[in-house]
């Protein structure tokens, strides 16, 4: 894998299993959008970049040689994920058929307090819904960028969404979840939790920090730290997790807490990248009717 520069950007040739759709379809992030021609244009803290394929080259534009290293670290673009998928799918014919359905996923690590109140938001939502709502955070709270003659916004910072009222957080669309937001925001902002510090610790003493957050269950939890903090062992269990272990590996009697505890103990260090997989193949492949049938 090598990065170059060209007019616009970057390029990287040479990388193994990374598929933009993949990567930014899966569920994981909420501020990648598609275009008409195919890439996608999102925002890495305060930077616009559209990404695009082209005969096997990923071009990145907008970006230059300083970014090499966020880029490497947000695309996770070190690990060998050829490895992880023969490990994950030995002896298991449902992942094997999951991976060829995404097989150029890769696990974002993103900004933790941008990830932390995505999460939140996303508690009984939609993705279409998260975004709308992420985007108008962004765009009443954070900081203007332009690319391309067009108009972006940063996520706001811990600082700038302080400044948020309960009333304009439901105008953004947080709903029920506007105060959760609120408190989160504030004891990030008073240090009473150092989002950055958890990546040191262990994934139990993380759930442990992070489920202390109004609105972070066990389930938003293990996605802050799946999709931010690089703890590939967290596993979160949605609806689509749901249907498709109670199909394949489960009983439909099992508790979402044994689901988790099942998927870590099968897939350990790589059960997050597991999930995604999983995620991929039961929403957009498999889909409801497919849960339907006779195992």
């Amino acid at each position: 894998m090598n990065f170059k520069e060209y007019d616009k950007g970057l390029y990287i040739e040479n990388v193994q299993d990374f598929n933009i759709k993949h990567i930014f379809d899966c569920g994981q992030c909420f501020r990648w959008n598609e275009e008409e021609d195919g890439s996608y244009i999102g925002v890495i803290h305060s930077k616009v970049l559209r990404l695009y394929e082209v005969d096997g080259k990923v071009y990145i534009e907008g970006a230059d040689s300083e970014d090499i290293g966020l880029l490497e670290e947000y695309f996770d673009l070190k690990k060998d994920y050829s490895k992880i998928k023969d490990i994950v799918s030995e002896n298991d014919d449902v992942l094997k058929e999951a991976i060829k359905c995404g097989e150029g996923i890769r696990i974002l690590k993103q900004e933790p307090f941008e990830t932390v109140i995505s999460f939140i938001i996303s508690a009984r939502n939609s993705i279409p819904n998260i975004k709308r709502t992420v985007e108008k955070l962004s765009r009443n709270f954070g900081d203007k960028l332009e690319f391309n003659g067009k108009v972006y916004y940063s996520f706001p910072t811990p600082k700038q969404l302080s400044e948020a009222t309960d009333e304009q957080l439901r105008e953004c669309g947080c709903s029920f979840r506007a105060p959760y937001v609120l408190q989160t925001t504030k004891d990030v902002l008073e240090g009473k939790i150092d989002l950055y510090a958890l990546r040191e610790l262990s994934t139990d003493e993380a759930m442990e920090k992070l489920t202390a957050l109004k609105g972070v269950g066990i389930k938003v939890a293990d996605c802050i730290m799946l999709f931010s903090l690089g703890k590939t062992d967290a596993f979160p269990v949605d609806v689509w997790i749901q249907r498709i272990m109670e199909h394949f590996y489960v009983t439909e009697k099992t508790s979402l807490k044994k689901m988790r505890e099942y998927a870590r103990e099968k897939f350990k260090e790589n059960a997050g990248i597991a999930q995604q997989y999983l995620f991929y193949y039961a929403r957009d492949f498999k889909g409801r009717e497919g849960f339907g049938k006779d195992k």
